[in-house]
């Protein structure tokens, strides 16, 4: 079989992490990929390292989150060179699947794919406004199969599902093995580790770590992560960070793809999403780590994070509410190790790399043979 998989972007954030986890579930079975994503990023250049053919397809740049009217503009003006672009990806690879990473592609799949091959629809993020319905008429114009990464995410989809449905197939990760780490005298170490962007809350997490300095002076704070996608205004944010983090121990790491190490030095993970952020893969990450959880109760968090069982999530949507949940789990060390362990098993159990790839495979071949 063959699977031509398609991506909006060439740089890697948490759906292409996704998408390069499925390429060696697929190769096992002896299907051929390939895959067409913006410029030779990162992306390209990882699903080749996995045996996966790579080529570059025209599209963007466009901004991260909610679609501008520049960006809907842009839309109308690219899709049909890129659905062009995609025929002939389609007839190159004789694919027997087009796999749709992102909502930015769909329009011109739309054309692409009327009388192609089947499409396969893996959405990762909330759709809403003009980007869910210029997405829903392209997903009800193929009849395409969907996969969402949540609850949350499949929600405002089902209307343009048909008879299909949607499948729910959350995020998986592998297991990670830290050593344990006995904390610097006195120091107790909060971070947030992710793309730098206003969804991701890094503006509340540094204005509740003012006030948890305030009270703990023994605290060290970690921000990792760096704007992606060639945003600007997430480039604008990064510098609005650092005006916030004057005179705070905050040290900003960068952007790593070696996670684990910087788990390895964070007593607690906060997770500060805003209302519109699905699945944080981070999250599952810190659970496979046993690193305990703080998180706002925002959009698909809570089908992962159980209240007082695998983490701890924050109702209010505050900066004093964060600050005060984060400063309850550094006055609560058997409960964030209990919490630590639970969720520890539950990425064992729930949320293994295993698991994730076969039910992607499963959604795969239903949508073939649909």
């Amino acid at each position: 079989m063959n699977i031509l998989l398609l991506d909006q972007f060439g740089e890697l954030g948490g759906a292409q992490r996704c998408l390069l986890d499925e390429i060696p579930a697929m190769t096992v079975r002896g299907w051929r990929v390939h895959l067409a994503a913006p410029g030779h990023g990162q992306l390209a250049e990882r699903a080749a390292a996995l045996g996966a053919a790579a080529d570059p397809i025209r599209c963007g740049p466009y901004s991260s989150g909610k679609k501008s009217l520049a960006d809907v503009a842009r839309f109308a003006v690219e899709a049909p060179r890129l659905a062009r672009e995609i025929r002939g990806r389609v007839g190159r690879c004789d694919a027997d699947l087009i796999y749709v990473n992102g909502p930015r592609l769909l329009p011109a799949v739309a054309q692409a794919a009327e009388k192609g091959p089947p499409v396969l629809f893996h959405s990762h993020s909330l759709l809403d406004g003009i980007g869910l319905r210029l997405a829903g008429r392209a997903l009800v114009r193929v009849r395409a199969a969907m996969v969402a990464s949540c609850r949350f995410v499949a929600a405002p989809l089902l209307p343009y599902s048909g008879d299909r449905g949607i499948r729910v197939v959350y995020n998986g990760v592998r297991r990670i093995s830290l050593p344990s780490r006995a904390p610097a005298t006195g120091e107790f170490r909060i971070g947030v580790i992710g793309r730098i962007s206003p969804e991701k809350g890094q503006a509340e997490f540094l204005r509740a770590a003012r006030i948890v300095h305030s009270a703990a002076a023994e605290c060290r704070f970690l921000i990792c992560g760096a704007p992606l996608f060639s945003d600007p205004a997430a480039l604008r944010y990064c510098a609005m960070l650092e005006t916030l983090a004057e005179g705070l121990p905050v040290e900003f790491g960068g952007w790593t793809e070696d996670v684990e190490s910087v788990l390895a030095k964070l007593d607690l993970l906060v997770v500060p999403s805003a209302a519109v952020d699905a699945t944080p893969r981070v999250i599952l990450e810190a659970f496979a780590a046993g690193v305990p959880v703080v998180a706002f109760a925002s959009g698909g968090i809570p089908e992962l994070v159980e209240h007082g069982v695998t983490g701890f999530l924050v109702e209010e949507r505050s900066p004093k509410a964060l600050a005060l949940a984060m400063l309850d789990a550094m006055e609560a060390p058997g409960r964030l190790r209990a919490a630590a362990e639970n969720a520890r098993e539950k990425a064992r159990t729930e949320f293994s790399l295993e698991r994730y790839r076969a039910q992607v495979v499963e959604a795969v071949e239903a949508a073939v043979k649909a």
